[in-house]
């Protein structure tokens, strides 16, 4: 499948289960991009209702992939060729069907979820073996408010810690997700072998 990420900042809860519009930062933009051309996505969509914000995201890529960035960060620039920024997810699910031709199925990401999940293992191989596209969300905050996700084709399996706290950066999460579903998966003791 053709797969592409999103990170959702509307709607997501605040710490309170307030149901807000998170502002959109820098270094999310950077380093999911950075993670999703890594591991081989399509695109990259920042997600956003605020005029503003969608201005901001669209000057740093600019920057980044035709102005002085692109030439002082060729690597950067590589990242961030695929980052686009729109107003709703609706916005970035038609922007796939024109790249790809296909509608996207929508895999949704969350630390909270508990049922009707599918294993990062599960959706690794049907993102391996399926034709078509796949539209990847992450939200913001303190997660995609409920109906949002009700209307995805999948939950993925949260990540889970060895402890209580379960509070990634969605930045971390994000990377550890992708390399779940698409790194390269070696045996252990080969690679210590390797090193020795």
């Amino acid at each position: 499948m053709d797969v592409y990420v999103a990170l959702v900042h509307y709607p997501v809860y605040d710490k309170n289960r307030r149901i807000v519009t998170t502002a959109v930062t820098n270094i999310d933009v950077h380093d999911i991009a950075r993670s999703s051309a890594t591991y081989g996505a399509r695109g990259y969509f920042v997600v956003t209702p605020v005029e503003q914000q969608r201005v901001l995201v669209e000057e740093l890529v600019d920057h980044w992939t035709t102005g002085v960035g692109a030439t002082y960060n060729p690597r950067r620039k590589t990242a961030l060729d695929s980052a686009r920024v729109v107003a709703d997810l609706a916005e970035a699910a038609r922007l796939v069907r024109e790249d790809t031709g296909v509608e996207p199925i929508t895999v949704i990401t969350g630390a909270n979820f508990r049922d009707q999940t599918i294993s990062h293992s599960d959706m690794r191989e049907m993102l391996r073996n399926k034709p078509g596209a796949a539209l990847i969300i992450l939200g913001t905050g303190w997660g995609l408010e409920a109906s949002f996700t009700e209307k995805m084709d999948y939950k993925l399996a949260p990540i889970l810690g060895t402890g209580e706290y379960n509070h990634l950066s969605v930045r971390s999460a994000a990377a550890i997700m992708l390399d779940r579903l698409f790194g390269e998966q070696r045996v252990v003791n080969e690679m210590d072998s390797s090193i020795r």
